[in-house]
């Protein structure tokens, strides 16, 4: 066990977003909850999954829908208390701790908010190890755990409990209610104990988080290369370095749909890339051949600072760089691929690692 402090939340929101691919809503929106409630509440207790009871209660705490509705409709702040407390009374007991849904933006720092308004741990871990757009696109669905009881609130005072046959009408069924409540809606899912933490959920990505954010930070106060400092953290791969020419994005659905252009710069000049993304990055496409593509994670990187360029904040003229990161393993089977895998998405290739695609 160790303690999040303020300075903490500040690198972890900036690690987890360039783990959450683009998407997991705006980190700064969610820093600001976290850095507001550890200074009312104190710093919070952050738990190794091995060092959770085995029948203690563990409730993820997330916001759902599309990043592009975060940058003009903000939670009221109090939704996600209210979904956790539905949640308890739901189970009939007390939560021993929260768990972020997934590594990325919003959804990594609001769980942080939870735990330090409510005094409860935060378990150090994650359902994805990075971000996805849609409900049992989670680790914990891989193991059988039920996204239901799940609990929904907006900023408007409303509220909803839900019970499904499955996690995809989980998904279908609570975004049909976000879209209602304007796009975005606060939520607690996923209730499970401690004993399928350790097995179910991705270990250690809030450190990863902080570290890599710390990285950033550090490297560019050392006049070192923040870009470089996030590949070597994280294995990851340089995939192309070019000016944003051409974005197209809407909101359809209830997710953040679109393509973006890139016109190589320096050793890629005369190139071309397009990341296209469902509120994440999906795949990337330089000169016509797939380079990375889901489930390993897609980040644009601001070329001078390192820090990430989410999909609601991709402009004309940005100077980027695009790297590719490998995912955690438990997404490279045959029964996750047909969960977060590039046909899922509608794309009609077949998923190569990251490793085996930079090797060509």
């Amino acid at each position: 066990m160790r303690l999040l402090d303020e300075s903490s939340v500040e690198d972890l929101a900036v690690g987890a977003a360039i783990l959450g691919t683009g998407g997991g809503g705006d980190p700064y929106i969610g820093k600001l909850m976290a850095v507001d409630a550890i200074k009312e509440c104190g710093p919070v207790e952050l738990v190794d999954p091995h060092e959770v009871p085995d029948e203690a209660l563990i409730i993820p705490t997330a916001m759902m829908g599309a990043p592009t509705v975060l940058v003009e409709k903000l939670p009221g702040g109090g939704e996600v208390f209210q979904t956790f407390k539905a949640l308890e009374r739901r189970l009939g007991r007390k939560a021993y701790a929260t768990i972020s849904a997934e590594a990325g933006g919003v959804n990594s720092t609001i769980p942080i908010a939870v735990a330090a308004r409510l005094r409860i741990p935060l378990v150090d871990a994650d359902g994805m190890g990075r971000a996805f757009p849609e409900i049992q696109m989670v680790t914990f669905h891989l193991h059988g755990i039920s996204a239901t009881p799940m609990a929904m609130a907006d900023e408007k005072g409303n509220s909803v409990l839900l019970d499904t046959v499955d996690d995809f009408w989980t998904e279908r069924i609570s975004r049909a209610v976000t879209i209602v409540m304007g796009g975005s809606s606060l939520i607690s899912l996923y209730p499970m104990y401690g004993r399928d933490v350790k097995e179910a959920a991705v270990h250690g990505t809030i450190t990863l988080a902080e570290r890599i954010g710390r990285a950033v930070r550090e490297s560019l106060r050392e006049k070192r290369s923040p870009v470089q400092e996030v590949l070597k953290l994280t294995r990851g791969y340089e995939l192309f370095k070019g000016k944003i020419v051409d974005v197209e994005r809407r909101t359809v659905a209830g997710f953040a749909r679109g393509e973006a252009v890139f016109e190589g710069l320096e050793e890629y000049k005369g190139s071309i890339l397009k990341i296209r993304f469902q509120n994440e990055n999906l795949v990337a496409i330089r000169d016509g051949e797939i380079v990375a593509s889901v489930p390993d994670l897609i980040t644009v990187l601001e070329v001078e600072t390192g820090l990430p360029v989410t999909t609601e904040g991709l402009r004309y003229g940005y100077r980027t760089v695009v790297i590719g990161m490998p995912c955690n393993e438990k997404w490279r089977t045959e029964e996750a691929l047909k969960v977060v895998g590039p046909k899922y998405f509608g794309y009609d290739i077949d998923y190569i690692p990251i490793e085996e695609r930079m090797k060509g």
